[in-house]
């Protein structure tokens, strides 16, 4: 078995690239396979290398959401390949599922390293794939300018979303497109749109809390234009899980599919990463992804 660690370097503080190699060392005293990344697309790179050399492979995205989200592109569909994420970044919201110590069991590379696996669901958004969260309404312009914001002393993850949230409800909160989910057919103003595969994004907000990431079903929020007023009541409720509690406004579909269209460009954005499109077919993937954690974790 091959273990091999993609680190983004830039990720979380100056000395956790150290620390991290410190604990490689300790924990594979026969070797593991070390890379750095140095620019975007280098962990896609690096993973798919891996996963297409047939060998039996754990592969550790070390980093934040990004990183994963570029592994995950690389090794989808190979039966030999595996990922995970050590939390490196200051964004590690797929690992929220598995719990809040998600992130220090995540951080234990001996149990990462013994522990079970299995098949994860994949969104295609357009050519790229997400393991987590694809949102297109102002969720989707918000996290388009979170990195940004994370760049400022003392903000956190959560911090920097709320930030950028205030700043688009300042510019407005819904922009005109066509969206097709299921028997929801609307055109008009978007506030929120979300696909969810996992169960977090924006630092922790959780739109469906009962989201499987193995159930072959994506589940699907569309909030309509509303005025800001109803937006700032509902965002905390919304932001728990309680859309059921507001089918009025916040509509929901669980399938397999969604396309959002618009005469302007759109911004939707997948596991934090921003693409811009027209249009945007997002759907469940044919991939699959190996995924592996510490034992005595899952998402159920």
């Amino acid at each position: 078995m091959r273990h091999l660690f993609i680190i983004n370097p830039a990720a979380g503080k100056k000395d956790s690239t150290q620390r991290l190699l410190d604990q490689i060392k300790a924990v594979f005293p026969d070797g593991a396979e070390v890379a750095f990344t140095q620019t975007a697309g280098d962990a896609t790179q690096l993973a798919a290398q891996a996963a297409q050399s047939g060998a039996q492979v754990r592969i550790y995205a070390c980093g934040g959401d990004g990183t994963l989200n570029e592994v995950v592109n690389g090794a989808a569909g190979w039966a030999n390949a595996a990922v995970t994420n050590v939390p490196k970044g200051t964004g590690n919201d797929f690992l929220r599922l598995f719990g809040p110590n998600a992130a220090r069991a995540f951080s234990d590379l001996a149990a990462l390293r013994d522990g079970p696996q299995t098949q994860v669901d994949l969104i295609a958004c357009n050519e790229r794939l997400g393991i987590d969260i694809v949102c297109a309404g102002v969720d989707a312009w918000v996290a388009a300018d979170i990195p940004r914001f994370k760049a400022l002393p003392l903000v956190s993850g959560t911090g920097a979303y709320l930030l950028a949230l205030v700043l688009h409800m300042c510019k407005g909160i819904s922009r005109p497109m066509t969206v097709e989910m299921g028997p929801i057919r609307y055109s008009g103003g978007v506030t929120i749109l979300c696909v969810c595969n996992g169960r977090y994004y924006g630092g922790g907000f959780m739109p469906m809390g009962d989201a499987q990431p193995d159930d072959g079903v994506l589940d699907m929020l569309l909030v309509p234009k509303v005025k800001r007023a109803t937006f700032v009541r509902l965002l905390g409720a919304y932001a728990r899980g309680r859309y059921k509690s507001y089918p009025e406004i916040i509509w929901d579909y669980h399938g397999q599919s969604a396309t959002i269209s618009a005469p302007h460009e759109l911004v939707a954005v997948v596991d934090g990463e921003p693409m811009r499109s027209k249009q945007f077919t997002i759907r469940l993937s044919e991939k699959k992804i190996a995924f592996f954690y510490p034992a005595g974790m899952f998402w159920r």
